[in-house]
Formats: C-alpha cells, structure tokens, sequence
C-alpha cells in the first residue's frame, strides 16, 4: 500500500479516532475535546490512535522517513538555567565541555552525516544566544558545506535569535533555525527563569521573517498536564512550523530534572499523534531520548513522525547507526536512495 490507499486503509483502522483524523486531512484545528480524549486514551485504543495519525502522516509524506544528524558544536558553557539541560549553568553533571568547533570540523560532520544518509545536519551551540562571530562562524560553515554538499539541508540552534541574525544565515545557505518553544506557557517558568516563552516565540517568529523554515518543538516528560501538551501543540500550529522536533525527557544526574522518571512509552506515542494531528502538515520529528521513553516502541513511532535523529545527541550517548536506518512503524525499514533536492524529503522508505 502506498498514497491514497495508505490514507484510507489508515482511517478504515483508526475506529473511533477517525474523525480527528478527518479533521487533521481537511487542515481544521483540532478541538480540545479531542486532543483530551487522545491524550487519555485507554491503552487498548492505541493502535487506533497511532492509526489516526498515520493517516495524516501518509497524506502528506508517505512511507518515508528523513534521517537527520545533530552537531553539538559548543557543549556546556551555557549561562541560562534549564532545568533539563545538563549544559545549563546550574547542572553539575559530568559532561564534555569545549569552545566553538572550528569550521573544518562543522563541513566534516557534514560529510559524516551525508554518508550515513541523513537529510539534515543541524549544528547546535549552548549560549543564551549567538554572538556577530558566532554567526560570521556559522556562516562560513554553510558557505563550505553548501559548496560541497547542496543537497544537504541545514539547520542550526543557537539560542535567541534576532532576525537581522537569521537572516545572515539563510544567504550563507542556513534552511532552518531550531529554537524549541519545549512546553507550554504556563508551565515554561517551571522549567526555566532565565528567559521568557516569549523570547522562544519571537526567535520561531523572527527566523520566519527572515525566509527560513521554522524548526520548533517540545519535550515530552517534564511534569507538564495533558492541557501543557495541547496548549504548545497549538501554539506550534500558530507559528506554522515546517519541522516539528518531539523530544522526551532523558533525565541527567545533576539538572533539576536529574530525578524524573522517563515518560512512559505508551503516553510518548500518544503525544507524538497528538503532534501529527495538530499539525498534520510539519515535519515531526521522533527525536532526542526516544530509545529510553520508547525502548522496543520506537518503529511505532513512526505512525506519527517521519523524520528521526540517527547520530550526534548532545550529551547523551546513543547507539551508532549502521549505514542506513533499520526503523519503522512495523518493525524495519527499507533503504531509500538519497533524494534529488535540498528540500526532498527523505532517505528510506517504511516498508
């Protein structure tokens, strides 16, 4: 099955889901009401959750999955105060910490990343925000990656952004700025008091203006509510993010979060369709700590996501990949063969 068969067996298996799956395929915003009853769906209702989201997710990418890799290309050193960051200033955990990579590192993670089949490569910093030489940096970053490697997409996270910045970027051949708004506003001073969820939503907004794709997403597991969850799914859908990272919690000795359990993995996939369905068109993400929260779940996240991190978290290890990705909503992958544009969308098919 692939296409329009794919859609309508979908919604054939979505049971009492379909009709948020409807609304997603039609672009209408998706009700509270519905977003709870996903949300505290019983676990016998999953697989029909993750059916509803499917159907969203065929129309719009197929079977294809997109394989991005991260560059923590400045670790530590960060002087705001996430309570989930072990790079932040009031982390004591024991972490790597070094000054900006030079730019012939940045093009060689490139080169890494195209050859194990990624589609993005997305060079990250920890700062409150970039200085003029860290985005005359990154700039020529791009310049030589680009030059090398069109069909790479590109993406950095540097923190707040201004526009003027962004835009700086995007003529040095930059596609996308990531600045994860993470939770809701009401719940975003419970995580961090150094800057505001406005500051997150003018770096998205800003970004926008300068003419590059907007990356923005969540974590998943801090001790948000299922309202946190449908208010920032909301708000992303408001910003119209074209790439929609979901992270989950992976819980670091030595941040304020240090001590939470990891969010279960059932509660994980119906959070990833509730992200699909608010935002059917995004490109969503299965991204960092999806081996802890999701262990052997984590093909069935792909119901919902299309995109997942192959290699390169920031501070927390994960398994190297081996060549091409081996993930899928029904146990596996089939290889793709890299795709014809900057903007195409994936590397492998589901199979």
């Amino acid at each position: 099955m692939t296409g329009p068969d794919d859609t309508a067996a979908a919604l054939a298996a979505a049971g009492a889901y379909r009709r948020l799956a409807e609304q997603a395929l039609a672009d209408r915003p998706l009700a509270r009401d519905g977003a709870r009853a996903l949300l505290g769906s019983p676990d016998e209702d999953l697989p029909a959750v993750l059916w509803a989201a499917f159907a969203a997710r065929s129309r719009h990418f197929g079977r294809r999955v997109k394989l991005c890799v991260l560059q923590n290309a400045r670790s530590g050193l960060c002087p705001e105060d996430c309570g989930y960051c072990s790079q932040s200033a009031v982390s004591t955990a024991d972490i790597r910490r070094y000054r900006l990579l030079p730019v012939a590192d940045l093009v060689a993670g490139a080169r890494r990343a195209a050859a194990t089949g990624a589609g993005r490569y997305c060079m990250v910093t920890s700062a409150r925000g970039p200085s003029a030489s860290d985005i005359a940096h990154f700039a020529r970053a791009a310049r030589a990656i680009r030059a090398e490697l069109p069909e790479l997409e590109l993406c950095v996270s540097l923190g707040i952004m201004e526009e003027a910045q962004a835009r700086t970027l995007g003529e040095a051949g930059v596609d996308f700025v990531n600045h994860n708004l993470n939770t809701s506003r009401r719940f975003y001073p419970a995580i961090c008091s150094t800057h505001t969820y406005d500051d997150r939503r003018a770096t998205v907004r800003g970004s926008t203006r300068a003419g590059l794709g907007a990356c923005s997403g969540v974590i998943i597991g801090m001790g948000e509510t299922h309202e946190d969850l449908i208010e920032v799914a909301g708000e992303l859908s408001a910003l119209a993010v074209t790439s929609l990272p979901v992270n989950f919690l992976h819980p670091i000795e030595g941040t304020p979060l240090g001590a939470r359990p990891a969010p279960a993995a059932a509660d994980c996939l119906r959070a990833l369709a509730l992200f699909r369905l608010t935002n059917p068109r995004a490109e969503i993400r299965a991204a960092g700590g999806r081996e802890r929260a999701l262990g052997a779940a984590q093909g069935l996240a792909l119901f919902a996501a299309n995109s997942i991190f192959v290699e390169g978290y920031l501070t927390t290890a994960r398994p190297a990949p081996r060549g091409r990705a081996r993930h899928d909503p029904r146990a596996r992958l089939r290889g793709g063969r890299r795709g014809a544009s900057r903007h195409g969308q994936n590397r492998a098919n589901v199979m």
